[in-house]
């Protein structure tokens, strides 16, 4: 039986070793990382089966790790942290989290969610890649980043990033009208089909070699529309 990666992301160097010392004592495969930006790194280049990230970290804070997170992955992310205020705890559950510990924790405690989260895991989709190159540009889903063929970096609204993100994420499938409006600008919109239209002209302006004859950024008439690679 193959051992669950685990993914163990603080900034303290003495709970990093005490985890990675109880964790390989019980049957995991330990991966560390001590900032944000290594924990993205390591999660799209290690694919774990379970994250551990405190939220206090000296790049960026661990809702932004999530957030990153969650652009392409459904893993499951155990917040262990010493902040105790519930706002906190609210926040990092509505941004993607799975579960909360808070410091100081017990070992069998900590344990017992992790098999908790790989057993939820066990039953979800496969995730998608975290980087999608589609030649001209690539689409980096966990760093929320454009970049084109030659290196230089798309700037994008947070709305159009909202739009091209839900379309590559489900890249080679129809994205209903509804279900894009519910997804971005939130579930009172449904009908506004000219904000689609008006997000998608600015998107194949920015990113398609001839915007009129788009490869990647599809219309389906009074359907949806369709990222394909």
């Amino acid at each position: 039986m193959t051992a669950h990666r685990v993914l163990v992301v603080d900034d303290d160097p003495q709970i990093l070793r005490a985890l990675r010392i109880n964790l390989t004592a019980h049957g995991y495969h330990v991966l560390l990382a001590p900032d944000g930006g290594s924990a993205l790194r390591t999660a799209a280049d290690g694919h774990p089966d379970v994250v551990v990230l405190d939220l206090g970290l000296p790049d960026m804070d661990g809702t932004e790790v999530i957030e990153g997170l969650r652009g392409w992955t459904s893993v499951p992310i155990i917040v262990l942290s010493a902040r105790t205020g519930s706002n906190d705890t609210v926040r990092a559950l509505d941004v993607g989290a799975d579960d909360y510990v808070t410091k100081p924790f017990g070992m069998a405690e900590l344990l017992a969610r992790l098999r908790a989260a790989v057993r939820r895991a066990a039953v979800s989709a496969v995730d998608g890649e975290p980087v999608v190159d589609v030649g001209d540009f690539t689409v980096d889903l966990a760093a929320k980043r454009v970049i084109r063929a030659g290196g230089e970096e798309v700037h994008l609204t947070p709305t159009e990033w909202g739009v091209l993100e839900l379309l590559v994420r489900h890249r080679g499938k129809l994205v209903g009208q509804r279900e894009l409006l519910r997804a971005v600008w939130g579930p009172n919109y449904g009908t506004e089909t000219n904000y689609l239209r008006v997000y998608l002209a600015q998107l194949r302006r920015k990113l398609e070699a001839e915007p009129s004859r788009p490869k990647h950024l599809i219309t389906e008439p009074g359907m949806g529309y369709r990222f394909e690679l």
